[in-house]
């Protein structure tokens, strides 16, 4: 069961490992590689003391830079085999079920698809639904992690639909309560 936290600020990534983030992913958006990389330092410090995986957003070379144990990229991303170059663990997103498809040619280690549900993370995407998570998941052979609207009322309906886990944003400071729901659903 996996819970990736999805963060831009040391405290909320704290409080998502606290609460038992396995994955933590650094999303911070348009800032130069260099940036990224003298940001991103105390994030991989606090998530190598804590044994959480550590993934950085969009940025190949941060991730490298960074020592990071994985990158997740965007479908307008470049990157996919520089990534594997470095071993890095490879993210890929999609939000219905034929960029999914696209997608798990690919060869990723998981697929973040979503939104599951209407997010104010992502104004104006069309949610793809438990029914949609359904087909996605039942379409690929990656791991499916599902993102989008989901807290600790909605995890466990995820990993029903077929999710290997969930990705939160917003509910992160709230990492504890979705964990004790995916474990709940889990047994």
């Amino acid at each position: 069961m996996i819970l990736h936290a999805i963060v831009d600020d040391l405290r909320v990534a704290r409080a998502a490992i606290d609460g038992g983030a396995t994955h933590v992913q650094l999303r911070l958006k348009n800032l130069p590689t260099d940036e990224l990389i003298d940001e991103g330092r105390p994030f991989r410090d606090l998530c190598a003391r804590s044994g959480v995986t550590f993934i950085v957003n969009d940025d190949v070379d941060a991730a490298i830079a960074l020592g990071a144990d994985g990158v997740h990229l965007g479908r307008e991303d470049e990157g996919i085999e520089r990534a594997r170059e470095a071993n890095l663990l490879l993210g890929l997103s999609a939000q219905t079920v034929e960029e999914a498809l696209a997608a798990d040619n690919e060869r990723p280690d998981y697929l973040g698809a979503g939104p599951i549900w209407a997010t104010p993370v992502k104004p104006g995407i069309p949610a793809l639904g438990l029914v949609g998570l359904a087909e996605l998941c039942e379409s690929v052979a990656a791991p499916v992690i599902a993102i989008g609207g989901v807290d600790a009322t909605k995890a466990a309906l995820c990993l029903e639909a077929g999710a290997v886990g969930v990705a939160v944003v917003r509910a992160s400071t709230d990492a504890a309560a979705v964990r004790t729901a995916l474990e709940r659903a889990a047994v």
